[in-house]
C-alpha cells in the first residue's frame, strides 16, 4: 500500500476532479504490474496496473492493491470495479473508502457480491491524507484551504511604503520556486484588490513545470484596472465582487455579499465551479478573513532575513506545527489547524 501511495502521488496536480489514486499487483510477494491515474478522463489506476501485467494468466493469481474504494459507476471512462472483476482476481486490498457518492462502498458491495476476498482500510490514515483536498470537498463541500505567506525576521509582511509597482520580495529564489511548485500542485489561488493593485501578479507556475492554477480575486468594487495581468484571459480567472459584470474571455464574475462573511461565501463559489484546493496568498486583511472565520486546512508561512521595522504585520494565527524547513536563508513552517 505504500507503494500505491507513492505512485498515486505522481498525479499531483493533474487528476482534478479526480483524486489521486495508485495501484500494484502482486502474486507470490513479487509485484507484477503498476500503474496510477494520471488526468481526468484517462484511464484509472487499476486500468493502468492490469494493462501494465505482460501474461494476462497471472491476473487470476494476482492481489490487487489500491489506494482508493474502485469505483464502480460510469464516469468518462468504465467502472473499475467490473474490470478487476471480469480479469478474474479475485483478492483486492483498499486503503480508502470513496466519499463521493456515486462510489461510497457501492464499488466494495460490487467485488464482494461477485465472490471477491476485500480487504479494506489497510494504511488508511495515510490513504486518507494523500486525498486530503478531495476527501474534504466531498465531505465538508468546499475546497482544502492552504494559506500562504511570506515575512520578515520582525514579523512584516509588507513595507509601510514602496517605490514602484512590483512585489517587494521577502524570500530568497528558492522559496519562490517552491510556491510556484505549491501553485502547479492546488487548483486555485486567491489575492485580493490591494496585492493585485500594489503588485499586478500573474499567480502563475512560470518557476516551475505545471499547470497555472485558476486565479480568484476579490474585488469588491471592481477597481482593478481591465489592464491587469490577472485579467487577461490567458488562464480561467474568477473575480468575486458585489458588481454584476458579465463574464468574458475566461474571467468569469461571481456576486456575493461582502456586508456579511465573505470566507464561506467564497469557498461556496469556488465549490460549484468544483475547486477542491485553494491557496490564499494575502495580503493580510484577505488571510486573517480565513483564519477568523476559521476556514483555513494548513498555512504556509516563510520566513526571510530582512527587517522592514514598520509597514503591514504577519496575521494572527494559532495552529499546529506539522513541518519546519530550512531553505537556505528562509525557514518554512508548516501549521496544521487543531480547531477544525
Amino acid at each position: 500500500m505504500f507503494r500505491c501511495i507513492q505512485l498515486a502521488k505522481n498525479g499531483f496536480g493533474t487528476t482534478y476532479p479526480n483524486p489521486l489514486v495508485g495501484s500494484v499487483l502482486v502474486v507470490d510477494n513479487k509485484i507484477i504490474g503498476e500503474g496510477w491515474h494520471l488526468e481526468a478522463g484517462k484511464p484509472h489506476a487499476e486500468v493502468n496496473a492490469i494493462c501494465s501485467v505482460t501474461e494476462d494468466a497471472l491476473l487470476e493469481e494476482a492481489t490487487i492493491y489500491v489506494s482508493l474504494e474502485p469505483c464502480s459507476h460510469y464516469g468518462k471512462t468504465p467502472p473499475c470495479s467490473d474490470l478487476i472483476i471480469a480479469k478474474g482476481i479475485k483478492n483486492v486490498v483498499i486503503g480508502s473508502t470513496d466519499p463521493n457518492p456515486k462510489v461510497s462502498g457501492k464499488g466494495i458491495i460490487k467485488l464482494v457480491q461477485a465472490g471477491c476476498k476485500v480487504s479494506v482500510g489497510i494504511l488508511e490514515k495515510e490513504c486518507d491524507a494523500l486525498n486530503k483536498r478531495f476527501f474534504t470537498f466531498q465531505n465538508k463541500k468546499r475546497p482544502y484551504v492552504f494559506l500562504k505567506w511570506a515575512e520578515t525576521e520582525d514579523g512584516y509582511i509588507a513595507p509601510k511604503t514602496r517605490d514602484k509597482k512590483e512585489p517587494v520580495w521577502i524570500t530568497n529564489k528558492q522559496s519562490r520556486q517552491r510556491v510556484h511548485q505549491m501553485r502547479a500542485e492546488e487548483q486555485a489561488i486567491l489575492v485580493g484588490t490591494n496585492t493585485v493593485i500594489a503588485d499586478n501578479p500573474s499567480l502563475t507556475t512560470r518557476d516551475a513545470a505545471g499547470s497555472n492554477p485558476i486565479r480568484v480575486v476579490l474585488d469588491r468594487q471592481l477597481k482593478i484596472l481591465e489592464t491587469a495581468t490577472v485579467l487577461d484571459g490567458s488562464v480561467k480567472t474568477i473575480v468575486i465582487t458585489e458588481t454584476k459584470r458579465e463574464s468574458l474571455n475566461n474571467v468569469i464574475y461571481e456576486c456575493i455579499d461582502f456586508s456579511t462573511p465573505l470566507a464561506s461565501q467564497i469557498c461556496d463559489v469556488l465549490f460549484k465551479h468544483h475547486i477542491q484546493s485553494l491557496i490564499v496568498e494575502g495580503g493580510r486583511q484577505t488571510l486573517q478573513t480565513f483564519i477568523d472565520e476559521n476556514l483555513w486546512d494548513e498555512a504556509h508561512y516563510y520566513k526571510g532575513v530582512g527587517y522592514f521595522t514598520e509597514g503591514i504585520k504577519a496575521p494572527s494565527i494559532k495552529g499546529t506545527k506539522i513541518s519546519e524547513e530550512k531553505i537556505k536563508s528562509d525557514l518554512l513552517t508548516i501549521l496544521k489547524n487543531n480547531r477544525l
